[in-house]
């Protein structure tokens, strides 16, 4: 992918200096099969990538995201993205089960809700224990709003928040039929580009209606799949004021860890973390091997099984460490701790 020379972020000015006159620099609010809406000075422009940009991609799907600042020539027809800047930072997924490529969902993020509901759809630990993985894995902090706790009558919403409370993760939460926890969740997201994740039907159009005074379009729940229908179907970055930001994701239904293995994430999960060295092998994978301390702590309760079940799930999914890493999940010599 075409990119500026430094990895750090360089100067805008320096960038455009180096381009063709009539270029200018703006950000990707959504893209459209081949075609990005960048806001440029106020004003949203539709722009088509080059083709330059496709010909360094290697494994990654496409060569820009949502998030990203770039550099567009208005003098074409239609408008070019001439070049992606260095991205702070990004969050991906492997594209699907029929393509192994990386998909870039989002760049240049301060934080990341995973917003889930008690509700319909009901809360799904597996869902919100990968994307927190994700997370953790492209360090964008990350926390949890649990949207439509006016309708929790099984009672699930206290477990649901000691276990994520225990595992370090903010739980922030909301009824926006009831206008519950709405200003602790405002202040969480003014003066911060926040990508609000879930799947489709949890709220998160309307959360930001009701924050926001904005008119986003909200599907009805679809009673067979017990899940919202697709309103988002694209993420779209949603400029507030100059300073916020919101990314809304569309409900996606499966979500795969790119570019780790096996060997990588047990530290992802940071629960796991006072545990890790206190198997008996020090490259223990909590899962087959004997005196485990992760695998103790479930089944004493100091750990959420729900927790431990979207690992195992995870962990299927990975590929083992390199041939130059210790076999990840063998005995070896064993720990001191």
């Amino acid at each position: 992918m075409t990119q500026a020379p430094e990895p750090e972020r360089a100067d805008e000015q320096t960038i455009l200096s180096q381009l063709p006159a009539g270029t200018r620099l703006g950000r990707v609010l959504r893209g459209d099969a081949r075609v990005y809406h960048v806001l440029i000075d106020g004003e949203v422009i539709q722009a088509a990538p080059r083709g330059r940009l496709f010909e360094e991609l290697g494994e990654v799907r496409t060569p820009v995201a949502v998030g990203d600042r770039v550099a567009v020539s208005l003098d074409g027809d239609p408008p070019g993205v001439e070049l992606v800047l260095p991205r702070d930072n990004y969050l991906s997924k492997v594209s699907s089960s029929h393509d192994p490529r990386e998909q870039i969902l989002f760049a240049n993020v301060d934080q990341l809700i995973n917003v889930a509901s008690v509700g319909q759809p009901g809360f799904s630990s597996n869902r919100t224990d990968r994307i927190l993985a994700a997370c953790e894995w492209q360090e964008i902090p990350a926390s949890i709003v649990l949207n439509k706790v006016d309708l929790d009558a099984r009672g699930d919403v206290e477990g649901i928040v000691e276990t994520y409370e225990r595992a370090g993760y903010e739980v922030i939460q909301t009824s926006a039929e009831k206008r519950e926890g709405l200003e602790r969740l405002r202040a969480k997201l003014d003066g911060k580009t926040t990508v609000l994740y879930g799947a489709s039907g949890v709220g998160k159009s309307t959360l930001i209606n009701e924050l926001y005074g904005m008119k986003l379009k909200i599907g009805k729940i679809s009673r067979f799949w017990s899940q919202g229908k697709h309103t988002t179907t694209f993420s779209r970055a949603i400029p507030i004021d100059g300073d916020t930001w919101v990314v809304d994701t569309p409900g996606i239904r499966v979500f795969r860890l790119y570019g780790l293995n096996k060997g990588q994430l047990r530290h992802l999960f940071p629960d796991f973390a006072p545990y890790n060295t206190k198997c008996r092998f020090p490259n223990c994978a909590h899962d087959h091997e004997p005196d485990c301390a992760v695998v103790n702590a479930v089944e004493a309760g100091e750990l959420a099984t729900s927790r431990y079940l979207s690992y195992v799930e995870m962990l299927d999914e990975l590929a083992p460490p390199p041939e130059d890493v210790a076999t990840y999940g063998e005995t070896g010599e064993e720990s001191e701790g």
